[in-house]
């Protein structure tokens, strides 16, 4: 009988290597359609290192054929489990008996989508578009204007905001639906908090802004806050002061477990990417924790937010939170009744369980010495 055992145990342990090595290989399939345009097709390179960890790449080959190092691949049973948090996406999927499929799901924000890939020969193999050369970056020592800037009152139907640079290629500045205020924010990293005295409309009028730099390449932070504090003084006539206020504050730390985000590797310019995939759910791409800080302060959090963890590298990293479900003051000022709101079993913890959950993280409550931008003039925009 113990004979038997073994054998049987023996077999299974076989039987999970056997998947395990089949997993490693070229693997391809097509997201379906969305809203009339093709099905793009995606194909997944899986290899074992000599630890025996298994390591993913991604390839869009009818976007732009740029390689996505997957952050984690783990096999059990044949289920293959891919994080992918350069574009905050996962995939899940169940290898056929033959070894020549994989049945799964991809989901990049609030639904998943079939994704079966199937394994590539030589003859079948889809063939992979050089990657686009990487965008040129502005020098370093040149110190930018916006050449040519157009501003215009924004569409009263448009929906969502966003700040931009090299939209389509190129190095053009965009906004849309930006108050003046997001404008001053964004030029000196600060929170709504840390800009006062301003002139009722400066945080209620919206603006589009279209704006060339006079220099060639892509701007880094520093570059594009100057152009955009030129701006502001040019074309809003912006004059303020500075105090140092002692305030409220959200302190980020590195947690015990230390930080879990997926290091970027290889250079991808010096702007961080900010994406928002529905209420409690942010895309982020090489990002420094000093920048990841200032968008928590400008987009999500009601303090300022003060980054203390040291990191000085760029991240990769997906956040999921249940978003607080605190109901909307009314006209006079006071909260209507609370009205319980159901939250699925499953549903992740609230901001500060999820960035220690899924960062290594700390966010926690403070006080902190904050620099105050004090508005002392600000006119509408002049002409174009």
């Amino acid at each position: 009988m113990r004979n038997s055992l073994l054998w049987m145990v023996g077999v299974a342990a076989l039987a999970g290597s056997a998947f395990g090595q089949g997993m490693v290989g070229t693997w391809q399939g097509s997201l379906p359609a969305n809203q009339g345009r093709p099905p793009l097709r995606i194909v997944v390179k899986i290899t074992r290192e000599a630890n025996e960890k298994l390591t993913a790449v991604l390839y869009s080959i009818d976007q732009n054929g740029r390689p996505i190092t997957a952050n984690s691949a783990t096999e059990q049973g044949g289920t293959l489990k891919l994080g992918i948090a350069a574009i905050g996406g996962s995939y899940e999927g169940k290898m056929n008996a033959d070894g020549d499929s994989i049945s799964g799901n991809f989901t990049q924000g609030p639904a998943p989508v079939v994704l079966n890939l199937v394994r590539a020969t030589p003859t079948t193999t889809w063939a992979i578009p050089d990657p686009p050369p990487p965008p040129k970056q502005m020098a370093a020592n040149v110190d930018p204007s916006f050449d040519v800037a157009t501003i215009k009152p924004s569409d009263p139907n448009a929906r969502g905001q966003s700040i931009q640079v090299g939209r389509g290629g190129g190095n053009m500045f965009t906004t849309t639906n930006t108050t003046v205020s997001d404008l001053i924010i964004f030029a000196y990293g600060l929170h709504a908090k840390q800009v006062t005295g301003g002139p009722a409309w400066f945080d209620s009028e919206k603006y589009d802004v279209t704006a060339k730099p006079d220099q060639a390449g892509v701007p880094n932070v520093t570059q594009l806050r100057t152009m955009v504090r030129k701006l502001l003084a040019d074309r809003f006539q912006l004059a303020f002061h500075r105090e140092e206020k002692e305030l409220s504050a959200y302190i980020i730390t590195v947690a015990k477990s230390g930080a879990k985000m997926a290091k970027v590797t290889e250079p991808r310019g010096n702007l961080p990417g900010f994406g928002g995939r529905g209420p409690g759910s942010i895309g982020v791409q090489n990002s420094t924790m000093a920048e990841f800080a200032e968008f928590l302060q400008s987009r999500i959090l009601e303090r300022p937010v003060v980054d203390r963890t040291a990191l000085t590298d760029r991240y990769d990293f997906t956040l999921q939170w249940t978003p607080d479900q605190a109901p909307p003051a009314n006209a006079a000022g006071a909260p209507p009744p609370a009205t319980p709101v159901a939250i699925a079993a499953d549903a992740p913890p609230d901001l500060f369980g999820a960035m220690q959950q899924q960062l290594g993280l700390r966010l926690e409550s403070g006080k902190a010495p904050v620099e105050v931008l004090v508005v002392d003039k600000l006119q509408k925009p002049s002409e174009n």
